[in-house]
């Protein structure tokens, strides 16, 4: 027998609830609009300044994944000290490769601890041919192989370091998840509107486009030893392969242009970080994924970023019987380049 509680339809949101998004992407079948991506987008200057915007990119939305580097700036506040290649795998949300997996594991191993002081949730490798490869090898899904966990093994690891409780480190009120809350609110520079739980088990913040993209600008342009914000920068530029993993657009990206900084979430999310402080943010209202990166392509190209190189995501082909007949791609969605490039303050 069905519940009661799902036989009933949920109550509608009121209009004024639902963000004010825009069209960001377009895919077009032989010339006819087909889909037609909604969503909110922001670019910043290394002062917080507003460089372009579209859609809503003030109204509080979930970051996902994409707060895994605040989340490790964190934990190397507090103490945590791993070689760049763990420390970026701290940060991902990764393929689930033999790489992520046993660079998880060595996290664990350096710390005194096993798999089973993870607390994050079981899932197979997200990677389609991590996947296959995991599945033929009789492979399950695990806390191991799930996207999340070199920041799960990073976190169990920075409790040892600090003599917090290990277990229940998820808990919002642990020291550790206080930590993060308090390091999120210093980088983006705003106080959550709102927390849930993300799919992995770890405290979730509501936060704004433009905060997020005034965090990720800090991030990539932070110097200095002794600065946690460089250290997971460079980690993650050093190594974008444990960032994600290969045939990862996020990896591709951090590869094709040197010194920018890129971490995607569920639902849609992107964020980048250039080198001079400026940053991008953006959300695809939908949640899908394919028009996260044509998207982002645009607006780095809107501030002089030379994006040739990245020809191959900022647009996708539409195919009809094995042959292209159309295009996903960035819609027109940007004011003019005269704002696009406003010069900063000084």
């Amino acid at each position: 027998m069905i519940p009661p509680s799902l036989t009933r339809l949920p109550t509608p949101l009121a209009p004024e609830t639902l963000p004010q998004h825009t069209p960001l992407a377009v895919q077009t079948r032989d010339g006819l609009v087909e889909s037609v991506h909604y969503g909110s987008a922001i670019a910043t200057a290394a002062d917080g300044r507003t460089l372009l915007a579209a859609g809503e990119p003030l109204a509080p939305f979930y970051p996902r994944s994409a707060l895994k580097p605040l989340q490790a700036v964190a934990m190397v506040r507090a103490g945590l000290d791993l070689p760049d290649e763990l420390l970026a795998l701290a940060s991902a949300s990764h393929s689930g490769g033999a790489a992520h997996r046993d660079g998880a594991l060595r996290i664990l191993e350096l710390h005194g601890l096993t798999p089973e002081d993870l607390e994050n949730s079981t899932d197979l490798p997200y990677g389609v041919r991590e996947r296959e490869e995991w599945l033929s090898g009789g492979g399950h899904t695990t806390q191991l192989a799930q996207n999340c966990s070199g920041k799960h093994a990073a976190m169990a690891a920075t409790c040892v370091i600090n003599g917090w409780p290990v277990l229940g480190h998820l808990d919002p009120a642990h020291p550790l998840q206080q930590l993060v809350a308090r390091t999120i609110a210093d980088l983006t520079g705003e106080d959550p509107e709102r927390m849930s739980t993300d799919g992995c088990g770890t405290p979730l913040f509501a936060l704004s486009l433009h905060g997020m993209a005034r965090a990720f600008g800090r991030l990539a342009s932070a110097t200095g030893p002794g600065s946690a914000e460089a250290a997971v920068a460079g980690a993650m530029r050093r190594h974008p392969e444990m960032v994600a993993g290969e045939d990862r657009d996020v990896t591709e990206l951090m590869l094709l242009v040197p010194g920018l900084l890129a971490k995607d979430g569920f639902e849609g999310v992107q964020l980048v970080g250039l080198p001079d402080g400026r940053a991008v943010a953006v959300k695809i209202a939908d949640g899908g994924d394919r028009a996260r990166m044509p998207v982002t392509v645009r607006i780095l190209a809107a501030l002089g970023v030379d994006t040739s190189p990245l020809a191959r995501i900022a647009s996708a082909p539409v195919l009809g019987g094995g042959r292209p007949v159309g295009l996903l791609q960035a819609a027109d969605f940007l004011p003019s380049p005269e704002t696009c490039n406003a010069p900063e303050a000084p």
